[in-house]
């Protein structure tokens, strides 16, 4: 059963080959979206392309500028409905001012990255239809995260974007957040290990978040069952307990 109706519309998903990324391209396509996803990497990209079953594309790019931002918008094809920029970096921070490439990497991928798909969205989104753009935040922004600094406060900037971008693009396009908690991705399986039963005793539900959780948080947020939604916040964390 189609549960979203997405017949006849684009949807772009960065960070395409990403857990929650094939999960959000298998939900929209089924939804009866064309799924673009953008990934910067070739290999993975093509294994994301072959789980999502019908009208999918990729583009490989590491989004990073103006011109490449648009030119992933631009490998759609036609006019975009939808932006799911999912794309990110999760890197610890050595906090060291003699060490400013983390920072500038946090910056560059979590929070440049989104400004510059929005505005090649916005040069290329269908008209005539209220758009989408869902960005991915984390619940690090509100919390913070004393080994990953500069990625928690890329993170943050995004919150000011999305309610910034809300105003500025209002009534024509919607623009919500989705803060993810820990999620069960290649991205984070490090952090996991190294902290163990802490990030599961951290959620009301006792137990770590699962791609598809997120992506059905996003294929709402994208459907017209989301109408009334702009310039949120959701987190999807299972109830993390901030202590």
């Amino acid at each position: 059963m189609n549960r979203y109706g997405f017949e006849g519309k684009t949807i772009v998903v960065t960070g395409g080959a990403g857990g929650i990324g094939v999960e959000c391209g298998k939900l929209l396509a089924a939804g009866g979206a064309h799924v673009h996803l953008v990934d910067v990497r070739a290999d993975a990209l093509d294994a994301a392309a072959a789980a999502v079953e019908g009208r999918v594309t990729t583009h490989v790019s590491d989004l990073v500028g103006p011109e490449a931002c648009a030119a992933a918008i631009a490998a759609a094809g036609g006019p975009v409905y939808g932006l799911v920029h999912l794309a990110g970096l999760f890197e610890a921070d050595p906090f060291d001012p003699a060490v400013q490439d983390v920072w500038d990497r946090a910056i560059q991928v979590n929070l440049k990255s989104a400004y510059d798909m929005a505005v090649a969205y916005d040069k290329a989104r269908e008209r005539g239809t209220k758009g989408r753009i869902v960005f991915t935040t984390s619940i690090a922004a509100g919390r913070g995260s004393p080994d990953y600094t500069a990625y928690s406060t890329a993170k943050s900037g995004l919150h000011g974007l999305v309610r910034s971008l809300a105003k500025k693009f209002s009534p024509d396009v919607l623009v919500n957040g989705i803060a993810p908690g820990i999620i069960v991705t290649r991205m984070t399986t490090e952090l996991i290990q190294q902290r163990g039963n802490y990030v599961t005793d951290g959620t009301v539900l006792g137990r770590l978040g699962q791609p598809e959780e997120v992506a059905h948080v996003i294929a709402f947020l994208c459907s017209a069952g989301a109408s009334y939604v702009n310039s949120q916040i959701i987190q999807v964390d299972g109830g993390t307990v901030l202590r």
